[in-house]
């Protein structure tokens, strides 16, 4: 697919930025959030934990029951030699997924693979893009027990950078991160937020937060909301509440 029609398919969704995290331990709690919120979120996300209790059938478990259109983002955070990752991304592929990540810090010749093996998969490949530094990472923690000598930001945006080169459609990272990521990346590069949590909320163990309307604001192309969803007594309300606090 060339570069026009994957920007034109990664874009689409702006009107509604918001992707719910199905972080939730059982099929049938993630189907029925997905039906009650479908039309309120553009897209769900499967993370690790769903993944690894429910298995790949959980893609088609989710389109079966909350939509045949439904976006999914397969949040695997896949890091490990070319090869394994491209064979993953593969595999992923072919349960029509609107996008996948990997972690940027897994190098050049990872993440290329992983976009050409996207690009094998189906007519219309599956967005891939890469995680730089996670969100419940402090500027300390980079330093101190990580090793890495220059700035959070600057670290962030190298692998930014980075992502880019390899072909990478854009990058999650925090939403404190996004003004410099886009000047160094351009407008078409996306980015996806998470550490997004409403007014009030608890930020639980993420350390680098804004709210959905700072998150957007900034120019987040879609914003990842979990917990402040899937906990609420009322999912469908606190949906609502956010889109309406978004600008438009």
């Amino acid at each position: 697919m060339d570069g026009a029609r994957r920007g034109t398919i990664a874009h689409m969704n702006r009107t509604n930025p918001i992707i719910v995290a199905l972080d939730v331990p059982t099929a049938d709690q993630s189907v029925t959030l997905a039906k009650e919120l479908a039309g309120e979120v553009g897209a769900v996300k499967v993370g690790l934990q769903l993944y690894n209790a429910v298995g790949p059938d959980i893609f088609a478990k989710l389109r079966a029951n909350a939509g045949k259109d439904l976006r999914i983002f397969y949040d695997a955070k896949l890091m490990d030699i070319p090869n394994t990752v491209a064979g993953a991304v593969r595999a992923a592929g072919a349960h029509g997924l609107w996008m996948i990540n990997v972690h940027a810090t897994g190098g050049a010749a990872m993440m290329r693979a992983a976009v050409a093996a996207a690009h094998e998969t189906t007519l219309f490949p599956p967005l891939v893009i890469a995680v730089t530094v996670l969100t419940s990472i402090s500027p300390e923690a980079l330093a101190n027990e990580l090793g890495v000598s220059e700035t959070l930001q600057d670290h962030v945006v190298r692998l930014a950078r980075l992502a880019q080169e390899c072909g990478c459609d854009g990058v999650v990272a925090s939403p404190h991160e996004i003004a410099a990521i886009r000047a160094a990346c351009g407008r078409d590069f996306l980015i996806v937020t998470p550490g997004v949590r409403p007014r009030g909320t608890d930020h639980g163990d993420q350390k680098r937060v804004m709210t959905p309307e700072e998150a957007v604001t900034a120019g987040a192309d879609h914003i990842v909301v979990g917990r402040a969803i899937t906990a609420s007594l009322d999912p469908l309300g606190v949906t609502r509440m956010i889109r309406e606090s978004l600008p438009r």
